[in-house]
């Protein structure tokens, strides 16, 4: 009898499981491989099978669960039912971890995060505790989003003002059109600065020229392109930088509670998060460890591929 030479090892085969969280809608997680169960949590505007590059060579050593955050990836059609998104997320990943803890018999579980995944973590933290969580990878993310008189190290830096001020606008730009079902339909001009606004945050996110250029190349729609350009999340973005920009994200009350082991991954040229602010929060951690990818901006594992997987790879070793 002839092998299907095309069928791949159990390790490698992407699957999906949909899990009941706290509302009852039914959660999608993508899972992949065979080994001890890890948790990775993805970006603002990301799909969390954008991590699979980097895991793959350790589908055998570990079972790796990327939820899909509502409104982005394999969640994008489940609208969020709360404003303050960020511990809805909270809500739900908490849900995914008990249940990933029960389904392989362990206490607790590692947990890597980026950006806005990892801002959900501070979140989690804060309202779960660190009982269900054995060691945290913080990648290039500090707990307080808003400068403060007692802390200047929130988003953009120094450039917070200028830019939450861009923000502000297309958002108030995109709210008469909130109920519009397809990006298709909106005036093309607000089109254009949607896409806009997004490029740029995207080329902030990055340091390397590589990089840079393949943001260009990924984001670029010329007229006739974005004329018919479905982009299909952009209300859910729009609602989640509403929410960053009104709410007062601050979690620095609970970094003293977070005594498990915690690396604190930083990008050396981050744009978003100043170096010398995310530092200070590895020495407010009871218990942290840090590491500094010093060509890489904010989006690391763009930016520092090799780097980027080698920290992921030590990192689940412990």
């Amino acid at each position: 009898m002839k092998k299907n030479l095309l069928t791949l090892p159990t390790k490698y085969q992407l699957q999906t499981m949909n899990i009941a969280v706290a509302d009852g809608v039914m959660l999608p997680v993508s899972v992949i491989g065979s080994g001890k169960p890890v948790l990775m949590l993805h970006a603002y505007g990301m799909d969390a099978r954008e991590f699979l590059p980097f895991i793959l060579s350790l589908t055998g050593e570990y079972t790796f669960y990327l939820p899909h955050f509502r409104g982005f990836g394999e969640a994008k059609s489940i609208d969020l039912t709360q404003f303050d998104f960020v511990r809805q997320y909270a809500d739900d990943i908490s849900v995914v971890i008990e249940k990933v803890c029960l389904l392989h018999t362990v206490p607790s579980i590692p947990v890597a995060a980026i950006s806005m995944g990892a801002q959900v973590m501070w979140a989690y933290f804060e309202r779960y505790g660190t009982v269900k969580v054995s060691r945290y990878l913080n990648i290039d993310q500090n707990p307080a989003i808003h400068n403060q008189s007692d802390w200047q190290g929130g988003l953009f830096g120094e450039r917070q003002q200028e830019v939450f001020e861009v923000f502000h606008n297309v958002v108030d730009m995109t709210l008469p059109y909130a109920k519009v079902d397809s990006f298709t339909h909106l005036p093309f001009a607000l089109k254009r600065h949607v896409t806009d606004v997004e490029r740029q945050f995207s080329l902030m996110s990055v340091s390397r020229p590589r990089s840079k250029a393949i943001v260009q190349v990924l984001t670029h729609q010329n007229d006739h392109k974005l004329v018919f350009y479905d982009h299909s999340i952009w209300q859910h973005k729009m609602r989640c930088l509403q929410a960053y920009l009104a709410l007062p994200y601050d979690f620095r009350a609970t970094i003293e509670k977070v005594t498990i082991p915690v690396v604190n991954l930083i990008g050396g040229r981050s744009k978003l998060y100043d170096v010398k602010w995310q530092q200070k929060i590895t020495h407010m951690l009871p218990n942290a460890t840090e590491i500094m990818l010093p060509r890489s901006g904010h989006a690391v594992p763009m930016d520092e591929p090799i780097g980027f997987y080698k920290v992921l790879k030590r990192f689940f070793q412990g």
